[in-house]
């Protein structure tokens, strides 16, 4: 497509004045750690002498330079047909991106953002490991106008289209965000996020000292109190029961951060996701464009009778499984009743909650508790070998527990296959249903491992564009493999007769 064809020859548009200052703190970010290590820990007493005192200053200064050079050289032009955009100084690109290969618009904004009216524009396609475009950053009327320049196919909505407001599917009030706090490890990963950024930014033996030598005063302080080994041991476990509830509730804060004022709308069949306390996110991905659905039911959710319902997108996939500002859960938390309803406004030709399901046969148990089998007698004879007695034999006492699980995930394993749609159900202390429609497969895989053919198995694998790496495969395990064959010649012939619906 010419570049004329798509900017009709409309005058280039320059980001926001204070948009330097944005790309200079998103790449201060990048840096911080290693530069206040450097600044800390490298002074002019240093092995690096004075240019260790102001090489942070250097580094500042080169990324200041770079950020005002990327306000000057970067354009863009809107068409009517899509997107031009042009950026770079020594090394000049010009992109041409037409409205329909975006398929996602992410609108996101800090608290620096909202105290100079502005946002930064992500728009995603289902091909590359990038954006297409990160605009950083747009006056917010402006950002908010090319996100309905995009959802109208570059064509500005008229009056009567403008006036129509967007329908509500669900929002969450603060009662239901603390309880999503309460079923999540947020705070469990944010913590360990921070002792591994310690451990890589600060001197070698540092961080391992300093908790060495907070160990030895806990124990030595112990010591010296003289407690029997009851008391001891209820006194360890009131402080796991502490640092558990500590962590809870720094996962209710981060959720709080993170979900505020959640709410999700519907509107000319795209769905706009807006949530966020301090940092405002607006992301929106048209319906079309789910691959795959994940029910997810932990042990404390069943405790708050509460489920959560995500989605797979192919621009998901692609711009990394990690992402946060990527559309990926209709619902964080709510009860059964309305994620199923979710699910039938969304998919109304489909029939869900299944009222059938074919289970797996009763002995296939002993495959799903054979890895562990294996694992825990290599570590039990390893440390008896090690440690020359039989507590070394201790992790032999897990194999009745994991026998147990592995029986219960076994009946409750299952699949179900229609006309429109295939789904699998499993878990049993965390359970999960995981489904897509038939017109979003796009590949079959019929495996056989060495165990499936000494015991006349086989497992059937289903691949859509997208998948989370938090998600279960898509994937029917165990089947004789005669329901095996018959199952992947009807999804087969399916797939020939119908259309992909990308």
């Amino acid at each position: 497509m010419q570049t004329e064809a798509l900017g009709e020859n409309k005058p280039e548009r320059r980001l926001h004045p204070w948009s330097w200052l944005f790309v200079l703190v998103q790449q201060l970010k990048q840096f911080i750690v290693p530069l206040l290590a450097l600044l800390v820990f490298g002074g002019s007493g240093g092995p690096g002498g004075v240019w260790a005192g102001i090489g942070p200053l250097i580094a500042v200064g080169v990324l200041v330079v770079i950020s005002v050079l990327q306000y000057f050289t970067y354009r863009y032009r809107i068409g009517r047909d899509g997107l031009s955009i042009r950026e770079g100084w020594l090394h000049r690109s010009l992109r041409e991106i037409p409205y329909s290969r975006i398929h996602n618009v992410v609108l996101h904004q800090t608290v620096l953002h909202r105290l100079f009216g502005v946002a930064e524009v992500r728009l995603e396609s289902a091909g590359g490991q990038k954006p297409e475009a990160q605009m950083r950053v747009l006056r917010l009327d402006e950002a908010l106008a090319l996100e309905s320049l995009i959802k109208h196919r570059g064509q500005a909505p008229d009056a009567d289209a403008s006036a129509v407001q967007a329908d509500s599917l669900l929002s969450l009030p603060t009662a239901e965000v603390i309880r999503l706090g309460l079923v999540s490890n947020r705070g469990m990963i944010v913590m360990a996020a921070a002792f591994g950024a310690a451990w890589q930014a600060f001197p070698d033996r540092m961080v391992a000292d300093y908790f060495e030598r907070f160990a030895r005063q806990l124990f030595g302080y112990a010591s010296h109190l003289q407690y029997g080994w009851i008391t001891t041991a209820a006194a360890a476990l009131a402080l796991l029961l502490l640092a558990s509830l500590l962590l809870r509730l720094l996962s209710v804060l981060l959720a709080l951060v993170q979900y505020h004022g959640f709410r999700l709308s519907e509107e000319q069949r795209r769905l706009t996701v807006e949530r966020g306390l301090l940092s405002k996110l607006r992301t929106s991905v048209a319906r079309r464009r789910i691959q795959a659905w994940t029910l997810h039911e932990g042990f404390l959710h069943r405790l708050l009778k509460r489920r959560s319902l995500r989605i797979d997108t192919a621009v998901a996939e692609q711009q990394g499984k990690n992402d946060q500002r990527a559309l990926k859960e209709l619902a964080p938390i709510a009860t059964p009743d309305a994620c199923d309803a979710l699910i039938q406004h969304l998919l109304p030709q489909a029939q869900w909650p299944r009222s059938e399901w074919t289970v797996l046969p009763a002995g296939v148990w002993w495959r799903i508790f054979l890895p562990t089998l294996i694992f825990i007698v290599i570590l039990a004879l390893a440390l008896a070998s090690y440690f020359q007695n039989a507590w070394g034999l201790a992790p032999l006492l897990w194999l009745p527990w994991s026998a147990f699980a592995a029986i219960q995930q076994a009946r409750r394993a299952g699949y179900a296959v229609d006309d429109r749609l295939v789904a699998i159900r499993g878990g049993w202390w965390s359970r999960y249903w995981r489904f897509a429609e038939i017109d979003k497969l796009q590949a079959l895989r019929l495996v056989r491992s060495p165990m499936d053919r000494r015991m006349g198995t086989a497992s059937l694998w289903l691949d859509t564009a997208g998948a989370s790496g938090l998600a279960p495969p898509l994937r029917i395990r165990f089947l004789p493999e005669a329901d095996a064959r018959l199952l992947y010649l009807q999804l087969s012939q399916a797939l020939v007769r119908r259309r992909l619906r990308w």
